[in-house]
This record gives structure tokens, sequence and C-alpha cells, in this order.
């Protein structure tokens, strides 16, 4: 028998073993949830990175001892090495502390239950005899489709696995735009293209969290970017979505923000159009709309500004862009920009925008990483470096970016997304 438990971790020591990306979804949750997380492992994946950095975890760079369960109360292995991951779960059963297996849950003595909010009340549903992930994903969902009294839209939502069982003779493609990071910005209709999926091509941004909803035989391609280093270069994802289209699957490429807002969407499109592969878009929630409410920064705001511009930081400044900012009448949003910081505050003064223009910095907008680091322009340049400043953030200028701006007329403001006892 399994009893199912809802366990308070604030303040709590956590003790995951392993740096990739299955280790960063399960750091993201137990931060949100208030654990004092030591991550133990070699090498980390660039959200760990940053949670290490941003002092939400604790690094230790070296492989597992037993001495790291000391103080746990929790223990959690994702090193992929099924050896290792079996020594951790014998080291802490030896201890009696619990321990989820990420790669074998018969192993571990604990189970991350299949998840779904109902407003403020967490369901979850987990096996009671061996670990059955697709069938605790189902039940899940139907759960949660009752609860909320739309049994018959279910599949509309994307909630279940309704991919078809019979051999296709074609394949087809679809771009899905996730949002900037919080699965619950992605659309229904991003969901049930998820569902429908044989294989998903995802990048390191966006709700990367989905993933481990999807059923266990669902094939995932990352072809994730990182600042200065593409591993998979634009031409090589698009022979691959047309390839696995080619063999009949229905391929979902899951991108961060909106895939035809600097998402190369369009490229994708006509590398699959050329080779006779159908191809729709989703739209998504871009993180140049998303970042800045997110840190309660309004982008038009009556009385102030009613204009917006979006650019390409690795572009650098467009006309329009700098006579907005030089009158005052226009936000300007910058995708891509940290790498450029010092560049564009140089030129934009040099241009004659006034030093004392607003600026906020939004990094990993939307997630429980969230930061924001409020500044003038004279001073982008060593206020970003000072609080090391990493990419993805969104750059804002303008009068909306005053951190004042909403007091006269809302007192709330925008929530602290790394303190996890905070809320909007």
């Amino acid at each position: 028998m399994t009893t199912m438990l809802g366990i308070d971790l604030t303040g709590r020591r956590v003790l995951v073993v392993g740096g990739g990306p299955v280790a960063a979804r399960r750091v993201q949750g137990l931060v949100a949830d208030g654990a004092r997380v030591l991550v133990v492992a070699p090498a980390l994946c660039e959200p760990l990175r940053d949670a290490h950095r941003w002092g939400q975890v604790e690094w230790r760079a070296r492989e597992v001892l037993e001495a790291d369960l000391d103080d746990a109360w929790l223990v959690h292995t994702a090193t992929g090495d099924r050896s290792t991951d079996d020594q951790v779960a014998a080291w802490a059963a030896e201890r009696r502390v619990f321990c989820v297996h990420a790669g074998r849950a018969a192993a571990g003595t604990a189970r991350t239950p299949a998840t779904t909010s109902l407003g403020d009340v967490l369901v979850g549903v987990v096996s009671t005899g061996a670990p059955d992930p697709a069938r605790t994903l189902v039940v899940r969902d139907a759960l949660a489709e009752h609860v909320r009294d739309v049994v018959a839209d279910h599949l509309r939502e994307g909630r279940v696995d309704v991919r078809g069982r019979r051999p296709r003779d074609a394949g087809r493609v679809v771009l899905v735009g996730g949002g900037p990071g919080d699965v619950g910005l992605l659309t229904l209709a991003g969901r049930r293209a998820l569902a429908e999926a044989d294989v998903v091509v995802t990048d390191r941004l966006g709700p990367v969290a989905v993933l481990d909803e999807l059923a266990p035989d669902v094939e995932i391609i990352d072809v994730g970017k990182t600042p200065g280093h593409h591993p998979v270069p634009q031409h090589e994802i698009g022979r691959i979505l047309v390839e696995q289209a080619q063999r009949g699957r229905v391929v979902v490429r899951l991108k961060g923000g909106d895939p035809f807002v600097y998402g190369r969407g369009g490229e994708e499109v006509l590398a699959c159009r050329e080779a006779g592969v159908p191809v729709t878009v989703i739209p998504g929630v871009s993180s140049a709309l998303a970042a800045p409410a997110a840190a309660g920064i309004p982008l038009t705001h009556r009385g102030t500004v009613g204009a917006l511009h979006v650019m390409n930081g690795h572009d650098g400044w467009s006309p329009a862009a700098l006579v907005g900012l030089r009158d005052a009448s226009c936000t300007v949003v910058v995708l891509m920009g940290v790498a450029a910081l010092g560049d564009l505050a140089a030129e934009a003064l040099a241009s004659g925008v006034a030093p004392t223009t607003p600026v906020a910095l939004v990094e990993r907008a939307t997630t429980p990483m969230q930061r924001v680091t409020r500044t003038t322009l004279e001073r982008l340049e060593a206020d970003a470096l000072a609080a090391d400043v990493r990419a993805p953030a969104v750059l804002v200028l303008g009068a909306v970016a005053a951190p004042d701006l909403l007091e006269p007329v809302n007192a709330h403001r925008a929530p602290d997304l790394t303190d996890p006892t905070m809320a909007w």
C-alpha cells in the first residue's frame, strides 16, 4: 500500500543528487515550496546554475557522498546513472530518510505524484502498486476535469494523452508558443497539441515543467541554445522537424514565448513547407509582454505613455526606439539584450536619451526564480554587473519602469517570486 501525504518542507533541507534538467525541474518546485535545497553534482545545467548564483540552492560540486544525506528530510536522486541513484536510495533507506528515485520509482521509498492545481488546492495522484506514470497522469487529469465540472471539455483542454494509436502515413508539425516559463501561461490549444504529440522538440526556455506531464513514450529532443552556445544550429532544427514528421509522427516544436516574436518560427515554417510537411502555429504569450506584467510594470499607462516598441538587443538600437525614449513618448522592451547592455546604454546616452530614464531588468520571468533589478540608464551597466544579471532577461526602458509608478493607484507591489512566501 502507498499512503499519500502532504509534507511541509518549508525551511527543511532536501538533498537533490544530479545537475541535469530533471533535477532542475524538481528543484524549481522545491524552491517554490520553501525548502532548503542542497544540490550535489559535478556540474549543473543553466537553470540550476542560476538558482545557485541567486542563493536559492546550495551546491557541492562533486560526486555524492553518504555524508551529504546528513540532516536531510527528503532525498531526490536524478543523476541518470542507475548505480549512483540506487546507491543514494540505499543510503537513504539505511537512515530512514524518504527518497524519490527519478530513474526507477520502485527503488525509492517516496514517489512524486502527478499533480494539478484547483485554485489554492493541489490535487495529486500516485500509484499504490508498481509505478505506472502514464496511468497516474490519466487518472489525475480525469479527476481534475470532474472536479471542475467540465468533463466534456477535457480533450479540448489537452489534459489527457490523446495520441492516435494507429500508424500514420504522414506526419505534421505544430509550432507551440509556450509562454515565458510558468506552465499556467501555456494556452489550452498548446496543451492540446502536446497531448497529441509523438515527439516534442523543445528549447531550454518556456514551460519545460510541462514535459513531466507527457506520457513516458513521448520522445523529447532538446535543441536549446544558451548565450554564445548553439549546439544545434537553426538549419539542423528545421531538418529534425521535417525528418520526424516524414516518419509519420506528430511533432510539437515547443518554444518559449511566441514563435513569431524573435523565435525563428518563420524559418521553421519555411523549412516544413519547402519539404511538403504540413505545419501549423499556435501563438504563445510573448515574454516581451509577460515579463513586465509579472514584475508589475504596465507597458502603457494612461497619462504616462501610450506607445510600445519591442526590439532585439543583438541588432542594436532602432531609430524609432531612440526617438521614443528621447521624448518620453514610448516604452521600449529589449529582448536578448543582456550581452549588449553596455553598448546599448552608451549609444542611448550618446544619442541624447536622458541619463535618469528608468530601467528594469526582469530575469526568468514568471518562474520561482524571477528577479527584478531597477536602475537608470546611466547606471544600467554598473548595476547589472553588480547584480550579476544573466540571460534570459527582458529589459524595460521608459517612465513605466519607475518603481513608484503604480503607488498612487495600487497599493500592492509586484511580488518577489524568489521569495516562496510571497504571492500576488
